[in-house]
């Protein structure tokens, strides 16, 4: 960024820590806000820090929300909870529109080379929300990676004895893929066709 004065340089540097965006997009991105109207660039900024301010976790699910509990917590029967690994795998799986059910994120998969065990992610608050609930079936949808897998197993073993039935998303998404890069079809697909673990 050396032919950069510093603000765009500073804003070009900024954009590139976003996830997937290069040193080109980042360019691209500081140059439109440099062009575009001070109401633009204001509205943006404004965007930003509200996101920061106002979205929180749901008390029950753990997703992003606005409100909490958040709106799929106040609506839907949780007698189904689909467990995945992020926030942006609610919307993915919502999207397809074959779970009507409730969700609980993890903010994450049990990965020792990463140093991340089950007290490292919301198991806990798994096991808490389904003793005290009228839980019939938890579906495990965390990736089809080998992270994913374990936690799946992990999850599983634990909630087994207490009598409910626990599935696994079929593998119609591919081994090492993605939730959220899953198309609709396949996700719909995915969750009507899940197995017993």
């Amino acid at each position: 960024m050396a032919n950069e004065i510093e603000p765009i340089a500073r804003l070009i540097n900024e954009f590139s820590k976003l996830p997937g965006v290069g040193k080109k997009t980042a360019q691209r991105y500081a140059y439109s806000i440099v062009k575009g109207t001070d109401e633009n660039a204001k509205n943006f900024a404004d965007a930003l820090l509200n996101v920061k301010k106002e979205v929180k976790f749901c008390e029950i699910c753990g997703n992003y929300t606005d409100t909490s509990p958040c709106k799929i917590c106040k609506t839907r029967k949780s007698d189904v909870i689909c467990v995945v690994k992020e926030p942006k795998d609610v919307i993915a799986i919502d999207k397809s529109n074959g779970f009507n059910g409730t969700y609980h994120v993890l903010h994450g998969t049990i990965n020792p080379m990463a140093n991340i065990g089950p007290n490292d992610i919301r198991i806990k608050e798994l096991l808490e929300r389904i003793q005290t609930g009228s839980t019939k079936e938890v579906i495990v949808a965390t990736n089809p990676d080998v992270e994913g897998e374990a936690t799946a197993m992990y999850i599983a073993k634990l909630i087994k004895p207490f009598g409910i039935k626990v599935t696994r998303i079929a593998q119609g998404v591919a081994m090492g893929s993605e939730l959220e890069f899953a198309d609709e079809v396949t996700l719909s697909r995915a969750i009507a066709d899940r197995r017993e673990i």
